[in-house]
């Protein structure tokens, strides 16, 4: 195995800007393995986590190795007991959606949906002054329930966007 090569901590603001960016061009794969030097560095860089959580997230569906067990681990890095919450169900909803597109069960969709919306709920009681992202992203959800065929019906909609 080869040895990685271990970046330097003035370079972490520009990594980090970097792993942004990889998120955004759809690269998540990327994004992560910038994230993971980082937290190399610096281990508790919470931007980093948080980065690294979307990530993960960004390839549910695509890649095996994105579990909800990883994400969940790496949310668990979080300090914050808001942003655990918050990002807890944001990587629900995504594994929903995922599934959502892999045309699984209703049941097993609504059902990662209605935790997201569950951790929503518990980040909303102890959200930030002025931050209503947790409230933003419940109400999407309900959509999202709302917009869902019933259970006995086929998934024929592939885009229920994200």
């Amino acid at each position: 195995m080869m040895e990685l090569k271990r970046i330097s901590k003035e370079a972490l603001p520009k990594a980090l800007e970097l792993a942004e960016h990889y998120r955004l061009l759809n690269e998540p794969e990327q994004a992560e393995s910038i994230c993971k030097d980082v937290l190399e560095v610096e281990a508790d860089n919470q931007l980093a986590i948080r980065l690294m959580l979307l990530a993960i997230t960004d390839q549910f569906g695509r890649r095996q190795s994105a579990t909800v067990q990883h994400a969940q681990e790496v949310a668990a890095m979080l300090k914050d007991e808001y942003e655990q919450l918050y990002y807890s169900g944001v990587m629900m909803e995504r594994f929903a959606r995922a599934k959502l597109h892999e045309h699984a069960h209703m049941n097993m969709v609504r059902d990662w949906i209605h935790r997201a919306m569950e951790m929503f709920e518990k980040a909303q009681e102890i959200r930030p002054s002025g931050n209503d992202a947790a409230l933003l992203r419940w109400n999407t959800c309900a959509r999202l329930l709302q917009r869902l065929p019933k259970a006995n019906d086929a998934v024929h909609t592939p885009d229920y966007g994200d």
